[in-house]
């Protein structure tokens, strides 16, 4: 119990210092479960037992691709991963990867041009109730918490939205502040069922 209450209170500090320099002991943290009994993978398709919940998680972003910065740099290629840890059981997830050409849907496109997409998915079988939820990229020293309340009978989705630096340098009038993919991920939106939260 005193672990748990332990790894609560980190988790509160972590929202106030998301993008410090502490991210990093919070990452290797969170990275080790503490807790077995949270939540399970789930691959099938049965119902959940009374008081459990099936709670998705998905994010899609793009990073530059491999060797790009240096050869020992995990941007585009397997070793990119996140972390999600939920009241103190952790679970990595390996992304799907693809490289990608694209071009501008708009002037603020973020994500225009070529770079390694990725896909991270996983369900989880869940207990009914609030929840305190860590999303850390390892590679970037990048970690945010939330707490999350879901109820019984409903299907949940839990989307994390990458959130990508601003391009440097003189900007026309209209478009400062834009951001790229190849500025890296600066932080993360998190939306549970299309809402933020």
């Amino acid at each position: 119990m005193k672990k748990l209450i332990s790894v609560l209170s980190i988790v509160v500090t972590l929202a106030v210092m998301t993008g410090c320099a502490g991210n990093t002991e919070l990452i290797k943290t969170m990275s080790t479960s503490i807790s077995q009994d949270i939540f399970q993978e789930v691959t099938q398709s049965t119902p959940p037992a009374p008081g459990y919940v099936d709670l998705r998680i998905y994010s899609s972003m793009k990073t530059h691709k491999p060797g790009m910065y240096s050869e020992t740099d995990p941007h585009g290629t397997p070793n990119y991963t996140m972390l999600v840890n939920i009241d103190g059981q952790a679970i990595h997830l390996q992304g799907r990867l693809r490289e990608e050409r694209s071009v501008a849907r708009s002037m603020l496109d973020a994500e225009e041009g070529s770079g390694i997409r990725y896909q991270f998915e996983t369900k989880l079988r869940i207990k009914a109730g609030t929840h305190k939820v860590v999303v850390a990229i390892p590679a970037d020293d990048l970690a945010t918490a939330k707490e999350v309340v879901i109820t019984e009978g409903e299907i949940y989705s839990l989307t994390i939205e990458p959130r990508y630096g601003t391009i440097p340098g003189k900007q026309r009038p209209g478009l400062y502040g834009m951001t790229s993919f190849k500025q890296g991920v600066r932080s993360f939106r998190l939306l549970l069922n299309g809402k933020a939260i």
